[in-house]
């Protein structure tokens, strides 16, 4: 039995086939088909120097974490990051990013976000509107404390944010 399964193994592998778990299915090219992409609940496209949020994310409205660190994404994340209802963990540090969308504050279940190490000069006071957040690392960016003190006023006062 061993030996049968062996060589089926290795027909398939000679022919081209190869084999994809699950949760490593994620495609850094942002023309990917999105119906190749099973409902997941995480995923990490950190470190595949991509230069803007691959579009078949933000149809993955399972999500409840998202980590897009390390890469070269510059401007803002689209508005439709509201789309990602559950997501609970953001992770969208070290990139070259200059904007975060208003809609951010749309995301009620997010715990956790890290904008740290971006090239933000301000912060959408919608970050208020995150009653369920926990942890805000916003460190390595230009923002305002004027703008820090607003959000900080409507967040809960046991958020910890990492300055």
């Amino acid at each position: 039995m061993k030996k049968t399964i062996l060589t089926v193994l290795i027909i398939l592998l000679l022919t081209g086939c190869t084999f994809i778990e699950k949760d490593n299915l994620v495609d850094t090219d942002p023309q990917i088909n999105s119906d190749k992409l099973t409902p997941q609940k995480r995923l990490d496209i950190s470190n595949h120097k991509l230069t803007k949020l691959p579009n078949y994310v933000l149809q993955e409205t399972a999500l409840e974490e998202l980590n897009i660190s390390n890469n070269q994404i510059a401007g803002a994340l689209p508005a439709e990051i509201k789309n990602l209802k559950n997501l609970k963990i953001l992770n969208m540090s070290n990139n070259l990013m200059t904007d975060i969308p208003a809609e951010i504050g749309q995301l009620q279940n997010l715990v956790s976000l890290n904008l740290a190490n971006n090239l933000f000069t301000g912060l959408p006071l919608e970050l208020g509107n995150l009653k369920n957040l926990q942890t805000l690392i916003i460190s390595g960016n230009n923002y305002s404390e004027k703008d820090l003190n607003i959000i900080k006023n409507q967040l809960p006062s046991t958020v910890h944010i990492q300055k």
